[in-house]
């Protein structure tokens, strides 16, 4: 429980914020920080600091105006310093961990009393590798990698390359540079920057020979003294996959804040997603065949690494007449001709199931990849073992390291295909939620491609398992995280369990002060002409001088609007498909600080990321409920199975995640608490339909008024 020590520490920290910072305490914010030291404080644990109660996570909807981020940092860092744990604060989007990094974190630090260190947390990928940097600076002899994999990258990145090498190199080890990507001055081509970092398998970590000054483990060494650790989503997910305290702290010792929560199942659907591409499968394995000469040269003598070279010939013998004959039976089934047609398509397999011989096929693959995978771990290790100095493998340093990023990365690559044949030749459990699996055909140049897919339909079990589970504690907060009013919708995706402690919290805003209009012109959009026409002559008709933002669910529907507008609207038009987010908001502030009108022409990505408070919007149309037809493989396979399990996939997954982004999209619009407007929308279906009174209830109590009446405000 919470006792008096912690509860005062916290009040006291609270106060002083808001005295150095000069804000006004805020009802939801106390509620918030009472929820999380009340949740966090009751955690039970033994003597070693384990936990041992099964209520360790709260869920909180917070709305924008609460100001959670100081609220989850000032309830949650006193009690993980008392519980001797680590705090990761994982956030979506890069805007949010600025702003958590650059600005909350300091204020905090500043104004509150507690004493704390913090750090950014981020992947190997997104460092410099000084070992690659100084191959890179020799540039007499190419890396054996390069050599095999990346020419075509080498010859495309220009002739900037040696240039940027030699900057990297000097600003380094003059210790104005960090060897962070992302705080270079200057974007760096992917291209470039690939032939600069590694991943965890290429990674030789302590036998590198530039260890001590690697950019990585020099962010790693700050990152173990951090009470803070900043990370995003991403990051957590897949630190997690690797098995846990491989870049973070382990689970067991962290309490996780999860901002921008209702963003993390789609996260970690990504992240268990196998794919395998067959013609840039079968590239790389005919290099590597083309290849072996070199290789044996270089390396058979080692006899372990002889015997594996050897092998190799037979073992790529095997898998390219099978990955023919997938590429093949993936146009059959898809009654295609090889390698016909421009756009990418997909071809999905009803309820998850590949037909018979594609299993058969892809239980062939298993074993060959198995084979493959395992010999180039064998090989990995032995290379990786050679540049120990108290290790004798036959090979020295100098023979081993340069082969070692090659042999990782094709240990990659043969875990991955092996993955997905796996999850093409297994039998779904029939009382579980069945993969999605699926082909799709697309073309890179002139090269076409053929995709063999699987994911999980629903990321909530593994999260269970190996999040919630396995963490020590966590708060998963959002300005948008349940579906008409209940939370039931993110406990499915999220795997989030009953016993945990859930709350919406108040919002400091008066949403009178705005209203919700569903006017005259509002129409069904089933016929897409007429709701063009009503789009159009409401645009129109709104006065000169208004601020205002349109979102659209299809581009299509936006290009045909825009191009339908007359003056004086058409010229002050910015299109989200035409300028880039950052000038066409920048262009907007301007309209509207010399007193001009301006429209905003947006789709989903700006019923979500756009923050224009005051008069900088008045206006938010919305064009058409956002309802999302589960199309692609993943939502459709689940669709199928609750449509044969008897539930309705319409009013299951479309509502819900349509009041959520309804909600969003109206949320544009009260960004201060002395913010005003009008929200539109000309969806008639809202009206007509029996899940509009569902959908109208869920949103913030907005003066109403429907076709030009005007209702009380909801209780």
């Amino acid at each position: 429980m919470l006792d008096e020590t912690l509860k005062q520490e916290i009040q006291d920290a609270y106060r002083r914020t808001l005295e150095g910072l000069e804000l006004t305490p805020r009802y939801g914010q106390r509620l918030m920080i009472a929820e999380i030291a009340r949740t966090l404080a009751g955690i039970e644990h033994d003597d070693q600091g384990r936990r041992t109660s099964q209520e360790h996570v709260c869920v909180l909807e917070a709305g924008t105006g609460t100001g959670k981020t100081l609220a989850y940092l000032l309830a949650a860092l006193p009690v993980a310093k008392a519980r001797g744990k680590r705090l990761v604060v994982a956030t979506a989007t890069v805007a949010l961990q600025e702003q958590v990094l650059n600005q909350d974190l300091p204020r905090l630090r500043e104004h509150s009393g507690l004493d704390f260190d913090y750090a950014l947390a981020k992947g190997r990928g997104r460092y410099l590798c000084v070992a690659k940097l100084d191959q890179a600076l020799e540039g007499s002899e190419p890396n054996p990698t390069l050599s095999l994999f990346e020419q075509t990258i080498a010859t495309d990145a220009g002739g900037d390359f040696p240039q940027l090498v030699q900057e990297m190199a000097d600003t380094y080890a003059s210790g104005k540079w960090e060897g962070d990507r992302d705080s270079w001055p200057v974007a760096i081509d992917d291209r470039d920057w690939r032939r600069l970092t590694v991943d965890h398998r290429q990674c030789t970590n302590r036998r590198c020979g530039h260890f001590g000054a690697c950019a990585y483990f020099r962010s790693r060494r700050h990152l173990e003294q951090a009470d803070i650790v900043v990370a995003n989503h991403d990051l957590v997910l897949a630190d997690l996959a690797l098995g846990g305290g491989m870049v973070l702290p382990p689970p067991k010792e962290c309490i996780y804040i999860f901002d921008e929560g209702h963003h993390l199942p789609d996260k970690a659907l990504d992240h268990f997603h196998h794919r395998f591409a067959v013609n840039g499968t079968l590239r790389w394995l005919r290099t590597l065949k083309k290849s072996l000469t070199e290789l044996n040269t270089a390396l058979a003598a080692q006899p372990t690494l002889a015997r594996l070279l050897a092998a190799f010939p037979e073992r790529i013998a095997a898998l390219e007449p099978s990955l023919g004959e997938a590429y093949a039976m993936g146009h059959q089934i898809a009654g295609l001709e090889q390698g016909a047609g421009d756009e990418t398509r997909h071809h999905r397999f009803a309820n998850g199931r590949a037909p018979a011989p594609l299993v058969a096929l892809a239980q062939q693959l298993v074993i060959p990849f198995a084979a493959l995978a395992r010999d180039l771990e064998t090989m990995t290790e032995i290379l990786r073992e050679s540049l120990d100095p108290d290790k004798s493998t036959g090979l020295s340093r100098e023979q081993a390291e340069p082969w070692l990023p090659l042999s990782a990365l094709l240990h990659g690559r043969a875990l991955d295909a092996h993955a997905l044949w796996q999850a093409l030749a297994s039998e779904d459990p029939p009382d579980q939620k069945p993969q999605a699996r699926w082909l799709t055909f697309e073309r890179f140049g002139s090269e076409p491609e053929l995709t063999f897919s699987a994911s999980p339909v629903s990321a909530a079990e593994t999260l269970a398992r190996h999040l919630w589970g396995a963490c020590y504690g966590a708060v998963v907060t959002s300005a948008t995280l349940t579906a008409l009013n209940r939370f039931e919708r993110l406990q499915e995706r999220a795997g989030l369990a009953n016993r945990y402690r859930y709350q919406r919290l108040p919002s400091p805003f008066d949403y009178s002060r705005a209203t919700l209009s569903v006017p005259r012109e509002a129409v069904e959009p089933g016929d897409p002409v007429a709701h063009d026409r009503a789009i159009v002559q409401f645009i129109e008709g709104r006065e000169d001088d208004e601020a205002i933002l349109v979102l659209f669910s299809s581009r299509k529907q936006l290009k045909s609007v825009a191009e339908a507008l007359a003056e004086p609207w058409a010229s002050r038009l910015l299109s989200q498909d035409r300028l880039p987010k950052r000038e066409l908001l920048e262009r907007h502030r301007k309209a509207v600080d010399a007193g001009q009108g301006s429209l905003i022409f947006g789709l989903a990505s700006f019923a979500e990321g756009i923050d224009l408070p005051g008069r900088y919007l008045t206006h938010v149309v919305i064009t058409r409920l956002p309802f999302s037809v589960p199309d692609d493989p993943v939502g459709a396979t689940l669709a199928e199975w609750i449509e044969s399990q008897g539930g309705n996939p319409f009013m299951r997954i479309s509502v819900p995640d349509a009041s959520i982004k309804l909600v969003q999209a109206c949320g544009r619009l009260i960004r201060k608490e002395n913010d005003s407007g009008r929200i539109s929308l000309l969806d008639r279906r809202v009206l007509t339909r029996r899940y509009g009174k569902a959908l109208l209830d869920a949103l913030p109590p907005f003066r109403r008024e429907i076709e030009g009446v005007v209702k009380e405000t909801p209780a």
